[in-house]
């Protein structure tokens, strides 16, 4: 009877020892041992863009939001598009050309490769990037748990229903929100990142000249405002490159101006008015603006909460050399030749060496329980 439970307990010892091993966590301080400078760099290149384009800090947040809500926090929107017929996240509707940041994340990454190749994940330093710019932009530091690994599939197909159009009404973003784990209140505190950046004329144009049959304006947006609006962004213009502030009020500053526009009726997208047409909604964003130290605090909770949404760690994933590139390239037939199916780069070599150490190590502790049960039931 002894020797059955000592059994039980010691296959139980395996299972444990085996999942802490395929299934690693985030943590915070994950490269302290294999690249301790990882965090230090990415916030040095935050800094150098920072100074230059002080709009790349809400570039890089939206970045990693656009990142998380599509596939988890994967990285999978730094990869680039192979051809015009199998388009990548980021050349979506949604992501083009208004995503920026890339560059950033390129020069940190080839900086870390090059001195701790092949060990830092893209979807981590886009983590660390997006609390680097809350940071310097006036917003409350965290810290960034990571061990992310990187994915192998992007798709612009994927953004069309995980990320929440400029005209969405309250009920749609609360919803769309909740599919990814967050509660209503949290949904308003991540809308106050449109404190910082900027929006293209297009989102938010059929405010201005087109908004229903029966008025072209939209009535809940102040009238001054959107006067203002209309000499920024003429009606018919095809400039691609107009670009009006989302917080006129400060820009580049994380603050609750974007609260208080909405209680002027001055939010720039449908999707920040509607936060008005709902009594739970507005008392948070009453709460918001009268308290933006508060915000700050539940803003780098959520932008906390939204990193870890998804994520592959242990074995899966992959870590890139190039964020715009997927280590290994391959077309299978059971996912219609698609090209943004990839393949580990251990495929075609057995077994990966992390999965070899692993049962390297479970076949020795298995010898060894073995060994103690013969030890203890024949003395």
């Amino acid at each position: 009877m002894r020797s059955r439970k000592l059994t039980c307990v010691s296959i139980t010892l395996i299972v444990v020892l085996l999942c802490q091993n395929v299934h690693s966590q985030l943590q915070v301080g994950f490269y302290r041992n294999s690249c301790d400078c990882a965090e230090s760099i990415v916030k040095d290149e935050v800094r150098n863009s920072f100074i230059k384009d002080q709009g790349v800090a809400a570039g890089l947040v939206r970045l990693h939001f656009h990142d998380c809500f599509v596939r988890g926090c994967d990285a999978s929107v730094l990869i680039d598009s192979t051809s015009p017929s199998n388009q990548a996240e980021k050349d979506a509707p949604a992501n083009n050309p208004s995503l920026r940041g890339f560059e950033v994340i390129d020069n940190a990454k080839a900086r870390l490769e090059a001195i701790c190749k092949g060990v830092v994940s893209c979807a981590d330093i886009l983590a660390f990037a997006a609390r680097d710019s809350v940071e310097i932009s006036g917003g409350i530091g965290y810290d960034v748990p990571a061990g992310r690994r990187d994915g192998k599939i992007s798709l612009a197909s994927d953004t069309f229903t995980n990320l929440p159009p400029p005209f969405f009404n309250v009920d749609q973003l609360t919803q769309l929100f909740a599919n990814k784990g967050f509660t209503q209140e949290e949904m308003v505190t991540l809308s106050g990142a449109h404190t910082i950046g900027r929006s293209h004329c297009t989102p938010f144009s059929n405010r201005l000249y087109n908004f229903s049959a029966t008025t072209s304006q939209d009535p809940s947006l102040d009238p001054m405002y959107a006067s203002q609006l209309k000499q920024q962004c003429p009606q018919g213009s095809t400039n691609p490159n107009l670009v009006v502030p989302m917080d006129p009020s400060s820009l580049g500053t994380i603050d609750a101006g974007y609260y208080t526009n909405i209680l002027a009726n001055q939010g720039l997208f449908t999707s920040d008015q509607t936060l008005l047409t709902n009594a739970a909604t507005v008392i948070q964003v009453n709460q918001n603006a009268r308290n933006a130290k508060l915000w700050r605090s539940k803003f780098a909770s959520a932008m906390l909460k939204m990193g870890q949404l998804d994520v592959l760690t242990g074995n899966a994933g992959e870590i890139r050399s190039n964020c715009r590139e997927i280590v290994k390239v391959y077309q299978d037939t059971i996912y219609g030749q698609n090209p943004f199916y990839y393949q580990d780069p251990f495929y075609d070599q057995g077994p990966s060496p992390i999965l070899s150490v692993q049962i390297k190590y479970i076949t020795y502790i298995v010898s060894l329980i073995t060994l103690v049960n013969v030890w203890i039931v024949y003395g």
